[in-house]
């Protein structure tokens, strides 16, 4: 589980803001990897942002959610992300907006197969972290194994601050390596919440095994410390190189707080938040080593100055008041009823409220800076990926400042934007179908739908233009089956979940021409037409899957505009409906005719695929993908995974990525697109079609 963070240093606490040291008249709560108590940071996020029935019931995070509190001398804005690999829009969001995150692990499993996943995201984004080893009160929790899991996995150096005292059960606290105080908390009393805890330091009476661990593990964090900061081994080097261990603990911070935020290094800490040990301890550090919104460097930032730059990362609707827009801000001042403009969609809105999110609390305040999170209301057309400013003159100001100062000799030439970058959305890998219980509620499904597209950019709604079908695209099975249950829950709809439907495609195998006669009498006038018909195979996508009917110049000049449409009529028909509309039958028959002559095909869609796998679950993959009738295309290395590329049938992709996460275990991505039709083998036609008859 990932928390991001943005740390703003306050020298005041205003009463809006709940203070963590003061939340005492709640109770924790039980049920994933963050099982958080009364005071924690923890706990916070578990009973305040999992606010939404379906997160409650599996006990799971599902969308993300803002807190924002005062800790010591600090404000903290916090973003509770998913963890499972369905919701990632939900981390990308949060990662491309703050400035830090805190990584929340089972001491007793390491990094797990969706942790790769996010930590995946945050390093595109160069953020900082910290990693938290929660749950070291379970019996199979280990430290030295998490520490080398992070290590071995995450391709990253991890810098251990803390020693647990005691294994299971017998966990009692930490021993903070910076400082050799211990830090101990009372054990297991039921009115115990974990508020109080005692630091003292280290003395000769503890036991010799503990002090003997805690030793090496402190000297190799000096040495570890020194090798990744150049400053720092200097210092060493020059005013303590008889005896390292003497080195006062505020530089030694302070080297590790610079390690941190270059992303040389990841501190590690660890606890039980059930328990509420070692969350204070984790609070401070996120204070400590994770950056201020001044230390991330943007550079739009500066051509706005004073003037007000933010970026809309996340939409939720509310019934009562429309759409809320979360917005991050990087420069300037927000205030409420006023007018903003909006570069993207190159608009101007007025926000008539102003708010600080609590989860699905809020509290409304007068004015917000920069460094930020707010939740604003009003803001009708802005969506995710937008970027606000004051007024268009603001914006016009920053683009001529940013030209300016992009003049130099080696940046000359680029196009200076003043638009922040959006969130980058991925691309759906899970489809199925959705129907109305009725027609009547096909208006409010389009309506519901709509707004949860809004709100989710990763769900993405089109109709089958071949079947007709409503087609949802997402992200997995688990996140349609939680776009399904919010349908029903909050817009009182209950739809119908269904397979996707293949569009298969028909061609001819050969060129026919046939020709015949009508010769009727209808009242006293005798019609007589003379139809030739000509069918030839064409490249059915550069023909678009339609029936294309062209007539001669003679013919054109000759016939009628009823009679021109008859024969259109007659041929579409034939084409789409088989024959079942008594339109132009002289037509109908001959095309049909013609067709039977010519001899048909089956064509199936086939799909291009690209999987990133490592090296030893390659194998596993395309076994599977051989039983899925796929063809191997190319197979290429990227850093320490295997690209497969791949061309495989629709028909047996139903399900992939589900099966694709069992058979990894979690440790593979894939996108698929459409590629070309290609023509059946009679075999695979056969099946199909006694498939689709029901005689299979």
């Amino acid at each position: 589980f990932f928390f991001q963070i943005i740390v703003n240093n306050t020298q005041s606490s205003f009463s809006m803001f709940p203070v963590v040291d003061d939340v005492k008249s709640l109770r924790a709560v039980d049920g994933k990897n963050t099982m958080l108590p009364i005071i924690s940071l923890f706990y916070l996020v578990q009973v305040f942002t999992d606010y939404m029935a379906q997160e409650r019931e599996r006990g799971i995070t599902i969308q993300s959610a803002a807190v924002t509190f005062d800790w010591k001398s600090y404000r903290i804005n916090l973003i509770d992300t998913p963890g499972h690999v369905d919701f990632t829009l939900e981390v990308e969001r949060a990662l491309r907006v703050l400035d830090g995150a805190v990584a929340v692990f089972d001491a007793s499993a390491g990094v797990e197969a969706q942790t790769l996943t996010v930590w995946r995201q945050a390093e595109k984004h160069h953020v900082p972290c910290v990693c938290f080893l929660n749950k070291m009160d379970k019996p199979a929790a280990n430290l030295r194994f998490s520490v080398e899991s992070i290590k071995q996995k995450l391709k990253v150096t991890p810098v251990v601050l803390q020693f647990p005292i005691g294994s299971g059960k017998n966990f009692s606290g930490v021993v903070d390596l910076l400082t050799n105080q211990k830090l101990l908390w009372k054990r297991g009393s039921l009115g115990d919440d974990g508020q109080v805890f005692e630091s003292k330091p280290l003395d000769l009476l503890d036991e010799t095994e503990l002090l003997q661990e805690i030793k090496e593990a402190r000297a190799a964090l000096i040495e570890q410390v020194a090798d990744l900061d150049d400053e720092f081994a200097e210092l060493l080097l020059t005013d303590f190189s008889d005896n390292f261990d003497a080195v006062p603990s505020v530089k030694l911070q302070e080297a590790v707080r610079r390690v941190t935020l270059a992303r040389k290094g990841v501190p590690v800490l660890c606890g039980s938040s059930l328990r509420n040990k070692g969350v204070q301890p984790l609070l401070d550090a996120i204070a400590a080593y994770l950056p201020a919104p001044s230390e991330r460097h943007h550079d739009l930032v500066q051509w706005y100055k004073d003037d007000l730059c933010a970026l809309a990362f996340k939409v939720v609707h509310d019934r009562q008041r429309g759409p809320l827009v979360f917005l991050r801000i990087y420069s300037g001042t927000l205030k409420p009823q006023t007018a903003v403009h909006n570069i993207n969609r190159n608009s101007t809105e007025r926000m008539s409220r102003l708010l600080v999110p609590f989860a699905d609390q809020q509290v409304e305040i007068p004015s917000m800076t920069a460094g930020n999170i707010a939740l604003t209301v009003g803001l009708k057309q802005t969506v995710t990926g937008d970027t606000i400013v004051s007024s268009k003159a603001s914006a016009a100001a920053a683009a001529r400042r940013a030209h300016s100062d992009r003049g130099a000799a080696q940046r000359r030439g680029e196009h200076a934007s003043v638009v922040l970058s959006g969130v980058e959305v991925p691309d759906p890998v899970f489809f199925c179908t959705i129907e109305p219980p009725t027609m009547s509620k096909q208006a409010d499904l389009e309506n519901a739908l709509n707004c949860l597209q809004r709100e989710d950019p990763s769900l993405k709604v089109r109709v089958d233009p071949d079947s007709g079908q409503t087609i949802l695209c997402g992200m997995g099975e688990l996140h349609i089956e939680i776009i399904h249950d919010r349908i029903r829950r909050e817009y009182g709809i209950e739809t119908d979940l269904g397979p996707l439907q293949v569009a298969y495609r028909e061609t001819i195998l050969h060129k026919v021409s046939t020709t015949d006669t009508l010769d009727r009498t209808v009242g006293d006038k005798r019609h007589v037409v003379t139809v030739e018909l000509a069918v030839t195979p064409v490249d059915i996508l550069s023909a678009g899957g339609t029936c294309q009917l062209a007539f001669t110049e003679e013919m054109e000049a000759q016939l009628s505009t009823e009679t021109k449409e008859a024969v259109e009529n007659g041929v579409h028909s034939a084409y789409l409906q088989d024959g079942t509309r008594n339109v132009s039958c002289h037509v109908l028959v001959l095309w049909k005719q013609a067709l039977r002559l010519a001899g048909g095909q089956v064509l199936e869609p086939m799909m291009s695929l690209e999987v990133t796998v490592g090296e030893e679950h390659l194998s596993t993959v395309l076994g599977d993908l051989s039983q899925r009738r796929g063809t191997v295309r190319d197979i290429q290395s990227r850093h320490d995974s295997k690209v497969l590329l791949a061309n495989v049938p629709l028909a047996e992709m139903m399900g992939y990525s589900t099966i694709l996460r069992t058979i990894t275990s979690g440790n593979a991505t894939f996108s698929l697109e459409l590629d070309t039709y290609e023509a059946m083998t009679p075999q695979d036609q056969n099946t199909l079609l006694k498939r689709m008859s029901g005689l299979l």
